[in-house]
């Protein structure tokens, strides 16, 4: 049996202990962009129950691309001071750290999971939204504002001070969201982007503002640290976003410094059937792989150890993102690593069989 999923994983400058990471969760449980103690005990009993790297949950670039009002942020010094409490409390433990950066463009301003669904109202605290185009995401949601010129380049100018506020607070790993329908995504798929200007239209103006982005992203982050892309690699639905764009795109991601496609899919509109069953995504990551030369991550309905090792070890992808699992089992990629390949404190050891 190949150990290759639990032996160490380098990638740029970075060394995981192994290849499995706790996928990107919202918790809405912040407060005005701030993490609670929810988040420092969610985030270290991932990082202690095994995981090599552990990413954030979507982290709001500026206040009005909070998907809730209960969404981590890191528009503000302060926001990167306490997050720096995280990365310290996540390396004692043991693991890496990553953030992943967003802006949720139409889907923002949403009240919380268990509180029902779509917009939140103005006076529960709403606020308005932006997009690529005045299109609202469903009948639940508002509609947005279409992003100007200026808007736009504040969209990337906040994404590249995010960046710089990751680095202060000492983050391994930055990921950008552009995937599940939110605003990067959102330009990029002809179903929230009906722009006639050189945003929209034509692929190459659809993948603009995903590429600037990352321009500005690599610019400000050291070329020794990795930097990961979320990409929804189809809409499922025909006239949409596809997999050949999203090969395309990821060429272009890979020529200005981008290290790993974390590779996702939907998000971009609703009333789209999906087959789920055990690794629905995994060709789409291991297309990504094959067809760009960039490492990729595989994530989707991955639930038992031999489904993630044989991912790994047949060159269908190079990292594991686990994301509910790790919600029901933070202790998983503990429980199955061999005996050699256990990457948990010392203290923890006697909990493990030999």
């Amino acid at each position: 049996m190949s150990n290759a999923l639990y032996s160490p994983y380098k990638i740029g400058g970075l060394t995981l202990a192994n290849r499995l990471v706790l996928s990107p969760m919202c918790q809405y449980s912040a407060i005005d962009g701030f993490p609670t103690d929810w988040h420092r005990h969610h985030y270290l009993e991932r990082a202690l129950g095994g995981a090599g790297l552990v990413v954030l949950e979507a982290t709001a670039v500026v206040p009005e691309g909070r998907i809730s009002s209960a969404d981590l942020g890191i528009w503000d010094d302060a926001h990167a001071s306490a997050l720096a409490e995280l990365v310290r409390l996540v390396h004692a433990a043991g693991a890496k750290i990553g953030i992943q950066l967003a802006h949720a463009g139409r889907k923002a301003s949403v009240v919380v999971p268990w509180g029902g669904n779509g917009s939140l109202a103005a006076d529960k605290g709403g606020w308005p939204t932006v997009a690529p185009s005045a299109l609202p995401f469903d009948e639940h949601y508002t509609t947005p504002g279409a992003l100007d010129e200026d808007g736009i380049a504040r969209v990337i100018q906040a994404f590249s001070e995010a960046t710089k506020r990751s680095l202060w607070a000492g983050f391994d790993v930055v990921e950008i969201h552009s995937a599940h329908g939110y605003l990067l995504h959102q330009f990029l798929t002809p179903f929230a982007n009906q722009r006639q200007d050189g945003w929209g239209g034509s692929l190459e103006n659809r993948m603009r503002l995903s590429l600037e982005v990352a321009k500005a992203v690599r610019s400000a982050w050291p070329e020794d640290k990795a930097l990961f892309v979320r990409l929804s690699a189809t809409d499922w639905k025909e006239g949409g976003w596809d997999l050949e764009s999203s090969i395309t795109l990821s060429k272009l991601w890979k020529s200005l410094g981008v290290d790993l496609i974390d590779v996702s899919s939907g998000g971009a509109i609703t009333g789209v059937k999906i087959t789920l069953e055990p690794g629905y995504q995994v060709h789409l990551a291991q297309a990504i792989r094959e067809k760009t030369g960039l490492p990729s991550a595989a994530v989707g309905l991955i639930t038992e150890a031999e489904q993630s090792r044989a991912i790994i070890d047949e060159g269908k992808a190079d990292l594991i993102f686990l994301g509910r699992l790790l919600l029901r089992d933070p202790y998983w990629p503990a429980r199955n690593a061999p005996a050699d390949h256990r990457n948990v404190p010392v203290p923890y050891l006697r909990g493990f069989p030999v």
